[in-house]
Parts: structure tokens; sequence; C-alpha cells
């Protein structure tokens, strides 16, 4: 696959590198401060995507309120997923970009296949099967980081570019079966 092609899928994901180091106080004490921010974005991620398969394979419809919540949602547990994996000590905000950037853009739904949507888990089961493995190796990379940070007040450039690399991945394969924003199959890379 080109590279043009890459960049040209309809999700974009990106996050800052902290350049002025990281807090290890902050980093020390994370999981307590975490736990809260995990449970509202559990909540708020529940029961979203099977209204929206119903939506689109009986109504033909993408409403735009369903996608703008979906766009703001996910933008919010992408900043968690950042603030978990030390990649900040910015406490995930509900409005603030904060380093992180995801985008996509609201689908041209006449050029969606509507029954597509029953079936994209299935034509993901690869993907699925490789991100799971990437977020199990992230688990690891993250306690490395947390050590390197404690010791250190620096995430290594090297392991941070991964760990987009494994976020972007991810949510490239959510935006096609879950989010349901293009029928485009992800690619097979962390770039």
């Amino acid at each position: 696959m080109t590279s043009a092609s890459v960049d040209s899928y309809p999700l974009t994901y990106d996050v800052e590198y902290p350049d002025q180091g990281l807090s290890r106080l902050s980093t020390l004490l994370r999981l307590p401060f975490f736990l809260p921010i995990m449970v509202i974005d559990a909540l708020l991620a529940g029961a979203t995507t099977l209204p929206l398969v119903l939506m689109i394979v009986f109504r033909g419809k993408y409403p735009a309120w369903w996608f703008s919540f979906n766009l703001e949602r996910s933008r919010f547990s992408a900043r968690v997923s950042v603030y978990w994996h030390l990649m900040t000590d910015r406490y995930p905000s509900t409005d603030d970009p904060q380093g992180v950037a995801l985008d996509f853009e609201y689908p041209d739904v006449e050029q969606l296949n509507r029954i597509l949507p029953l079936v994209k888990w299935l034509l993901a089961l690869p993907h699925i099967v490789i991100v799971y493995i990437l977020q199990v190796l992230s688990l690891p990379l993250t306690v490395l980081a947390w050590f390197l940070i404690i010791i250190t007040g620096r995430y290594p450039q090297g392991l941070f570019n991964l760990m987009v690399g494994i976020q972007r991945w991810s949510w490239r394969v959510t935006a096609y079966m879950a989010l349901l924003i293009t029928d485009r199959y992800p690619p097979f890379r962390l770039s």
C-alpha cells in the first residue's frame, strides 16, 4: 500500500510529543487518577454501534447529531487513552484537544453499503486479532514507559511513536467497524 493511500484514510490520529518532559509524581500516581475518568469513558462508549447499524441498514441514514456525538466521544476516549498510556500529564478534558488530534469526516451515506455494517466485524477479524495483540503488547510497554518516566522524566521518543501507531491502527479499525464512517478497509500499518 502506498503512503498516499494510507494518508488519505478517512480517519486521522496523532499525539503531540511532550517536549517539556513529564511529571514523575503524576506518572507515579496515575492509576488512582485514571479510574474515575475510565468509568466515565466506559459509560459513554456503551451501546453506540448497534443503533447506528440499524439506522444505516434500515433507514439509510447516519444522523448528523449521532455523528457529532461519536466524533466528540471518540476524541474524549482518545484523550483518556493517551493519559492512561502516560503520553501526557494533562487530565483528559471533555472538550479541549490537549495535543491529541483525532478527526474524521461526516460520511456520505449514499456511498456507504447498507448491508456491510452487518458483517464489518467479521471482515475486520484479522485487524481485531492484530489490534488485540498490539493492545496486550502496549501494557508492558506502558509499564516500561512508567519506569523510564519515573527515572528520567521523559517518554522515549521511539516508544512514544510506537504507542501512537498502535492507537492509530486501533482507531482506524474502530472507524471501519464501530463508528461506521467508511467502507474502506483499514490499512495494516502503524503509520
